[in-house]
């Protein structure tokens, strides 16, 4: 007897909780389940599962970015003229260093072979990483002179149309 009561109990538990849940609609960004016409409002019924809202402070109204050319004043001819010199001696000093920093890598490097140092003798790992670093460091330094170069094309054909 006291079985029968206890399974009558969970089933009429079991569904009453089912009954409880309503019907829950995802509107957008949004859940309700007070929704009178779902098809209206692209609003469609979740089925399955329970839905779990946490609440959190939204996000600020977008505030209009403003760019730098928008933002920034007109400059005059002279200024310009001025900042473009200043650029252009700023790159070919940039220029210069960069090739000075190549030579005195080539030579470093010496072909691929570049001479030992004592704590290379007892360790060839050491000079072989030694040797790959100063390969890389070539490269990368050819790289920022080829880069310069483009900048101070660009710099002198938008110099030379003004």
């Amino acid at each position: 007897m006291k079985k029968g009561l206890v399974v009558l109990l969970l089933a009429g538990v079991c569904t009453a909780n089912s009954y409880s849940q309503e019907r829950i609609y995802r509107c957008g960004n949004e859940y309700t389940n007070t929704v009178p016409s779902p098809q209206a409002k692209g609003c469609k019924l979740l089925e399955g599962g329970n839905v779990t809202i946490v609440q959190g402070t939204r996000a600020a109204a977008a505030t209009p970015v403003r760019t730098a050319a928008a933002s920034a004043q007109r400059v005059d001819a002279g200024e310009q003229k001025a900042r473009d010199s200043d650029m252009l001696q700023i790159l070919e000093s940039e220029l210069k260093k960069a090739q000075e920093r190549q030579v005195e890598l080539l030579r470093e490097y010496n072909n691929g072979a570049p001479e030992k140092r004592n704590t290379e003798l007892q360790n060839p790992q050491k000079y072989l990483e030694r040797v790959a670093e100063l390969k890389a460091s070539l490269a990368r330094n050819e790289s920022d002179i080829a880069g310069i170069r483009r900048e101070l094309g660009r710099a002198s054909s938008v110099s030379a149309a003004k």
